[in-house]
């Protein structure tokens, strides 16, 4: 079975270019202007640039490139675990158990697989701030017992809830603590942002455009939430 994530889902788009494609040509175009503009500059003269500047470095030892299930880092650097998958975000006491999920609990949890991430300082010397986190999809084979890859007939309605209440985004305020990030569980900043349990207004002028109205909403300016 071909992976799902590569299934073309708009069979109308299969001659369109990809967007690697796109992004090569925007590339070599900006290659080009870039070229013609440092050309017309050695045309230019009574003109000085200062190219004294100095920019940010940062050096470290280059790691190997592999792929296996260990968290790597370069020599002299720590890390350490700030926020996983199903950890609560505004309770600490309540654990948790991944066999006893439900769509409720998860909800108030830590999403699954964390792809883009975002940190808002919340203070001057950056000790304090948000992070988002874009939970771009989930893999139920890893998140349930008994559930294969692909589409498998294991898979339940009530699976497949939790699955998107573990999608979506998350934001979490964190502070950093003896050289140590930790979550602040229970902020007033904290919130998961789902699928289908996070109302949003559509504005611009997109809004009410026939192709968002929905039987949810015949107006087409309200979405459940957001994937990713």
């Amino acid at each position: 079975m071909k992976d799902p994530d590569n299934i073309p889902s708009n069979p109308s788009t299969s001659d369109k270019p990809a967007i690697d494609e796109l992004i090569q040509k925007r590339i070599r175009r900006r290659t080009v202007v870039g070229g013609l503009l440092s050309a017309t500059g050695m045309l230019v003269t009574g003109c000085y640039f200062d190219s004294s500047g100095s920019g940010y470095s940062q050096t470290f030892s280059e790691i190997s490139r592999g792929l296996d299930d260990k968290h790597h880092i370069p020599e002299g650097y720590k890390s350490n675990i700030v926020i996983k998958w199903g950890d609560h975000l505004f309770d600490s006491t309540a654990e948790f158990d991944p066999y006893a999920q439900s769509e409720a609990e998860q909800l108030n949890r830590f999403g699954f697989n964390n792809d883009y991430i975002g940190f808002l300082p919340l203070n001057h010397s950056g000790t304090r701030g948000l992070l988002f986190i874009n939970h771009e999809y989930t893999s139920p084979w890893l998140m349930f017992p008994n559930v294969a890859k692909g589409f498998p007939d294991s898979m339940t309605y009530e699976l497949a809830k939790i699955e998107m209440a573990a999608q979506g985004g998350s934001i979490v305020e964190v502070r950093l603590e003896r050289e140590v990030w930790h979550p602040v569980i229970g902020s007033k900043y904290n919130r998961r942002i789902t699928p289908h349990k996070t109302p949003m207004q559509i504005t611009g002028p997109a809004s009410g455009h026939k192709r968002l109205q929905t039987s949810s909403d015949i107006t087409g300016s309200i979405v459940a939430g957001t994937m990713n």
